[in-house]
């Protein structure tokens, strides 16, 4: 049943196959300028562009894109849409008590001015502020939801602790022993879309854009910052054959068609792909997550699922699934299998792979086995960039006048926003509310170079699948990352 339901899959990104996307823009030219420049055309690129002018409707506003917009991330994730800045509260509890507070509020006016731009901009990304559901299945989890509902609660969220009959009586599964639903706080919404929507409000409020821009390297000079770009080529990685991590991926910039480009500012949002700062890709894991997206549900496989809130849903497990209905009746389902290749190396190769699209397939059936003969339409994977605490890592270079913002661990839809509003404000080089949080000034721990790195990670991943298969009791090993602030999830 799993091999026929993956037969007639496509290998490819059910939101960007549906078109919409803006037309691709030609490769920058040498010679030109801008006020500031920056690397990325994803939700982090897209957002700084249109947050600048917003604050400076002069500025003259220059995004370069390695690939074309919603090539990465951006347009290919789940398009789950959270409040947290922190990879969720009770992580941001851990890691950041004294700043809780604070950052849930934050969080909370981040997604509020997402809403708010869609609206105001009549982007149409089927944005639904519908909460979300946490699902226990394993026993253990219920006391893990039960300690979340209460740190939910206390932060003024409308939740709902569910028992094993209340949540199978809303989505009906046998593997459910119990749910969080949070009713408000975050949603769901089309990424693609939203990606191609930004992209059209940053052209129209005066920024420009140019494709198939991949950076060489950036360079201080006493004036400006010279950003040095191989239109058409491969620049520092490419995404189809590169390594990130800490190999070197500088090109020399004496090859043949370089064009140079000067900048007062540089806001680099590369995320998953090497950043052109060497300093940076420490800090940076780049991780593949792999997505199935099934055929539009009847009218009488809907009703044997329930879901009446189509609202997102996800397990509490270590290694966890996450999914949800997309506006056309189908279902995304994704997550659990993270996978990490040696070096960090980003290869198109690795967008497939059959093992976790079959390991996918049988999670959905072992979870809504009355769905038994859907098939899947779509599969493909992609990667995205995780950082030893799980959130996004922020700094600045060459004298203050480049800043980045990276390392989303899969909740960048929404805090994408946040990241680049705190990439700008460091940029301005005046302290913000933004740029005063822990969050900002301090960067966490480095992962290890090759070739430590990838035993590290495999010994990590394999005692997070023996915590969730002991009860959620973690092993010295995780205890000992846990006390450094380090750690490592799907």
């Amino acid at each position: 049943m799993i091999e026929k339901s993956l037969a007639d899959a496509e290998p490819a990104v059910f939101w960007t196959t549906r078109g919409g996307a803006p037309d691709p823009e030609p490769p920058v030219r040498d010679g030109d300028s801008a006020d500031l420049v920056i690397i990325g055309g994803g939700f982090t690129g897209l957002w700084a562009a249109v947050q600048a002018l917003q604050d400076d409707p002069g500025a003259d506003v220059l995004i370069l894109e390695a690939e074309q917009v919603g090539y990465g991330a951006s347009g290919r994730n789940g398009g789950f849409v959270s409040e947290s800045l922190t990879h969720g509260i009770g992580h941001g509890q851990a890691r950041w008590p004294a700043e809780q507070a604070r950052l849930i509020e934050l969080g909370r006016r981040n997604v509020a001015e997402i809403a708010k731009t869609l609206l105001d901009a009549a982007i149409d990304a089927d944005l639904r502020l519908v909460g979300k559901t946490t699902w226990a299945t394993a026993p253990h989890h219920v006391g893990e939801l039960a300690a979340l509902a209460r740190l939910y609660a206390e932060a003024g969220d409308r939740v709902t602790l569910l028992s094993a009959e209340e949540g199978r009586a809303d989505v009906h599964s046998p593997t459910y022993l119990g749910g969080l639903r949070i009713h408000e706080s975050g949603g769901l919404v089309d990424p693609a879309a939203l990606t191609f929507g930004l992209a059209r409000l940053a052209g129209s409020l005066g920024a420009r854009r140019h494709d198939n821009s991949p950076i060489i390297a950036i360079k201080n000079d006493k004036s400006c910052v010279s950003v040095e770009v191989e239109p058409g080529g491969r620049g520092v990685a490419d995404g189809r054959d590169a390594v990130g991590g800490d190999a070197g991926m500088h090109r020399a910039s004496g090859g043949r068609n370089v064009a140079r480009v000067r900048a007062r500012r540089v806001l680099i949002a590369t995320n998953a792909f090497p950043s052109p700062l060497k300093r940076v890709r420490p800090y940076v894991l780049p991780v593949y997550d792999h997505v199935l997206v099934t055929e539009p549900l009847s009218a009488a496989q809907w009703e044997s699922v329930g879901w009446a809130e189509r609202q997102g849903l996800t397990d509490n497990g270590n290694q966890f699934h996450y999914y949800r209905p997309t506006a056309d009746g189908r279902i995304l389902w994704g997550g659990y299998d993270a996978i990490y290749h040696f070096g960090g190396r980003l290869r198109a190769a690795y967008e497939q792979r059959a093992a976790t699209h079959r390991l996918l397939a049988r999670h959905f059936f072992e979870t809504f086995p009355q769905l038994a003969g859907l098939r899947f339409t779509h599969r493909w994977g992609g990667v995205i960039d995780s950082t030893s605490r799980f959130t996004p890592i922020f700094g600045t270079a060459h004298r203050g006048r480049v800043a980045y913002a990276v390392g989303y661990t899969g909740l960048g839809v929404a805090s994408s926003r946040f990241g680049a509003r705190v990439a700008l404000d460091l940029l301005g080089g005046r302290p913000t509310e933004l740029t005063g949080l822990a969050m900002v000034r301090r960067r966490g721990v480095p992962f290890p170079p090759e070739p430590v790195r990838w035993p590290v990670v495999a010994l990590t991943r394999r005692q997070m699948v023996r915590a969730d298969a002991n009860g959620g009791r973690r092993g010295a090993w995780l205890r000992l990352l846990d006390r450094f602030g380090v750690g490592f999830d799907s």
